[in-house]
């Protein structure tokens, strides 16, 4: 259950039927955080893994298996993301500790307690989460290898030909799954080839080493010849290995995300047409699809039934349209309005909870669903963290990142101010401003008493 807040005032308020959840003026920064400041609190209030005799650095449930380990690397990204946009830093002990628990003997992101059922997407999905604190200069213990090693080791270990197929229809994409005994090693996904591209595209971004733009660029030219990725910007899950001909044509919100954050980096430091092509094309196709009336939506599941895992994809989905917007900047006039008008949407269901604020996870209806949970308060944060403007960090840091910067060019400039897995083969879906609390005439001054 969330930490219960202990302020009396927010009880009495509560009582009295005046917290309302989060009233949130999107187009007012000082608001955004404050209620950006609320989600993440009742987020962090969920986390237990700085509890004695629990294991740090992932989410509740996932030891029972209710949701995949890689669920952890997205709370981390998460928060670092809030970190970036927020200037808050209060969580970076944890968050930090958290990774580091994570990364597993050789230091790629493969601890035994989940070598049984790890994918490479998983792997990926928290190597992305080192890039990011490799980005934000978090500071880490002494001793410990650097970010940029970390998500560097996880790249040298998706681009192995022991994780790939060898011939036919899937020849040389990524299989879902590391371990040949272990059930999806037959599928190839397209989660794990998207997330291998989008890291590799960061890891170009920030190094400017050739060899990571075409490992992306090839990527890219795999999941195009084997149909994955359409002529029309769809983006479909997966196929078995034997003819990649089977084709499931779910589509899921991590997917676009990821793909599309992926190619907005390499444009950003080639300015190349082809790029540009697909950074448009994914963006119209990306909104039109996951953005039904403004409001961010998982359309393969959500009027029937999400697994837990699905229940992560639209704040990643949230955070890779911000992450576009800052590293090609033409997106904004488009990708703006979808990303303030689902994070008012989303606002507004915010209401349950013993606190009167925890958030749902359908925000079309602008009613509480009732479904709560890390995912729900996740997906909320990064809605509202989306529409901040990026505070600039100091660059060096924990980083090591070879003799390469990463600098953009006439594509557009980082400084502008830019605002599930499941079990079956069949279907994988997996993976990685003045707000006010309640009425808005309590004002700034009541505001103040709520932030704890």
């Amino acid at each position: 259950m969330a930490r219960i807040v202990s302020n009396p005032l927010v009880w009495f308020l509560a009582a009295h039927g005046a917290l309302a959840g989060l009233t949130v003026d999107v187009e007012n920064t000082d608001s955004i955080k404050a209620a950006a400041a609320l989600v993440a609190e009742d987020l962090m209030g969920l986390y237990d893994g700085e509890k004695p005799g629990n294991i740090p650095g992932i989410l509740p449930g996932v030891d029972d298996g209710d949701i995949g380990w890689w669920t952890g690397g997205v709370l981390w990204d998460t928060l670092l993301d809030y970190k970036t946009r927020s200037g808050e830093s209060k969580y970076d002990e944890t968050i930090s500790r958290g990774i580091q628990w994570q990364v597993g003997q050789n230091d790629d992101f493969l601890p035994a307690n989940w070598s049984a059922t790890v994918a490479n997407s998983d792997q990926g999905i928290w190597a992305l989460s080192a890039i990011t604190a490799n980005e934000t200069s978090l500071q880490l213990e002494k001793d410990s290898p650097q970010w940029f090693t970390l998500a560097k080791n996880v790249f040298d270990d998706l681009s192995s030909e022991d994780r790939r197929v060898e011939e036919g229809g899937c020849a040389g994409a990524l299989r879902w799954q590391l371990y040949t005994m272990n059930a999806g090693y037959n599928y190839i996904d397209s989660s794990s080839n998207i997330i291998y591209l989008n890291l590799a595209a960061q890891l170009a971004h920030l190094t400017g080493e050739q060899s990571y733009a075409d490992a992306a660029a090839s990527t890219y030219d795999i999941l195009t010849r084997i149909g994955f990725i359409t002529k029309n910007f769809d983006v479909y899950d997966g196929a078995h290995a034997d003819d990649c001909k089977d084709i499931n044509k779910l589509q899921f919100s991590l997917n676009a995300a990821y793909l599309l954050e992926g190619s907005a980096f390499i444009y950003n430091i080639t300015g190349n047409d082809t790029w540009k092509a697909r950074v448009d094309g994914l963006v119209d196709r990306t909104l039109e699809l996951f953005f039904p009336d403004g409001v961010a939506t998982e359309i393969a599941c959500e009027k029937n039934s999400c697994t837990s895992d699905m229940h992560f994809y639209k704040g990643i989905l949230h955070r890779a349209l911000a992450s576009t917007v800052r590293v090609a900047p033409h997106t904004a006039s488009k990708i703006q309005p979808s990303l303030k008008s689902s994070a008012k949407k989303a606002a507004a269901e915010c209401t349950g909870g013993s606190n009167g604020r925890l958030c749902g996870f359908v925000w079309s209806t602008g009613e509480f669903d009732g479904s709560t949970g890390a995912a729900q308060q996740m997906n909320m944060l990064s809605a509202l963290v989306s529409i901040l403007p990026v505070v600039e960090q100091v660059s060096g840091g924990n980083s090591s990142a070879g003799s390469g910067s990463g600098s953009s060019n006439s594509s557009g400039s980082e400084n502008g101010d830019s605002q599930g897995n499941t079990s079956s083969d069949e279907t994988h879906g997996s993976a990685g401003t003045k707000a006010s609390v309640g009425l808005a005439l309590l004002g700034s001054v009541l505001l103040g008493s709520l932030l704890l």
